[in-house]
């Protein structure tokens, strides 16, 4: 039995959530109403996994996430509205190590929490099986690891051969993601010369928020491809919520292009997708193409393709993913070229770059 935790001031909520994990038999369920009592019952019931909400009285899920990672680090899955001041919320808990979130489908105290049954029972699975990443250096110190690094490495890691001048990198990331982005993407130079291409899955209230944040960190561009844009070298753009990404040529340049969810995936952003039409429109000898942690196997089928026809591939190792499914996956079709802990991704990248 997995003992959930699930904390909400909600008892309507409390008692939704329990109908939902009761029902699967596969949870020893306890609850709590607010922040100081999931800190006390951290300490005391022991769970395995928690489901916490942000926006609480007498001691806030923030607050309360971050005295349990000090006093006995827990699994976590954040429970937050579809907004953006609930999206800030939700990438500060992120990076006080939460492993994932799910996004109330109608608001503070939703009364449709029943649509998305599936998603939250297969995301709480996951986290109670999940790798909790220890509080790092920083941007800044990461950054200084990176340039002392770089001075030590004579030759690149994996020598790539006829790398064109116009490369590019798409990453596929899921369940762990916002935190793995935010140590690997701050540590790449203002002058690396490739575009990326990020497909996260994430609710569309949220990528423009993670974007803006990635933005301030980073020192290449970071958008979100909420319209069609041209991919242009040293720039990040992040595939927009609730929908999909995919290149294609526009007027002679390669652009990317938002489109609504395609059914026949089911996670969104798909990865898979946009492998797919790198594939289709891009010289995949030239494509990099970076798997990093998540659930199931979204993407891996196109990376092992890029492979195959010339690409360079990286996974992340299970020793650094949080959820290892995704890179796994990867792995399982030897579709991948190397496989890296997170911290040495970035790394990897630079070298393979030239910069």
């Amino acid at each position: 039995m997995i003992k959930l935790l699930i904390v909400d001031d909600s008892a309507l909520m409390r008692r939704q959530l329990t109908q939902i994990f009761a029902a699967t038999g596969e949870f020893q369920i306890l609850q709590a109403r607010n922040g100081q009592e999931a800190v006390e019952q951290n300490r005391e019931f022991q769970p395995d996994v928690v489901t916490l909400d942000i926006n609480m009285p007498e001691m806030d899920g923030i607050t309360a996430l971050s005295i349990m990672m000090a006093e006995r680090p827990v699994p976590v899955v954040m429970v937050s509205s579809l907004t953006e001041q609930g999206a800030l919320a939700t990438f500060e808990a992120l990076n006080l190590g939460a492993v994932d979130y799910i996004a109330k489908p109608g608001g503070t105290i939703s009364l449709s929490i029943g649509d998305i049954t599936d998603e939250l029972v297969a995301k709480v699975r996951a986290a109670a099986r999940a790798r909790i990443k220890a509080k790092g250096p920083g941007v800044k110190g990461l950054v200084q690891r990176l340039r002392d690094e770089h001075k030590k490495v004579a030759r690149p890691l994996a020598l790539r051969r006829g790398v064109a001048a116009d490369g590019l990198v798409v990453i596929g990331v899921s369940t762990g993601g916002p935190r793995t982005l935010e140590d690997i993407l701050p540590l790449l130079p203002a002058n690396f010369p490739w575009p990326i291409l990020v497909a996260q899955h994430m609710p569309a209230a949220f990528t423009k928020s993670f974007a803006e944040r990635l933005d301030k960190i980073c020192a290449l561009q970071v958008v979100e491809a909420a319209a069609p844009m041209p991919v242009l070298p040293g720039s990040i753009f992040i595939a927009k919520g609730g929908a999909d990404m995919v290149v294609a040529m526009r007027a002679g340049r390669l652009t990317v292009l938002p489109k609504p969810e395609n059914s026949q995936h089911l996670w969104h952003p798909s990865v898979e997708l946009l492998g797919r039409s790198l594939l289709e429109h891009c010289d995949p000898a030239r494509v990099t193409a970076v798997m990093l942690t998540g659930m199931g196997n979204d993407g891996a089928e196109a990376f092992a393709e890029i492979k195959q026809f010339g690409g360079q591939t990286i996974a992340e190792s299970e020793a650094s993913a949080v959820v290892f499914g995704m890179p796994g996956e990867l792995i399982a079709r030897r579709g991948a070229s190397l496989v890296l802990d997170a911290n040495k991704i970035a790394t990897q990248l630079v070298a393979w770059a030239g910069c």
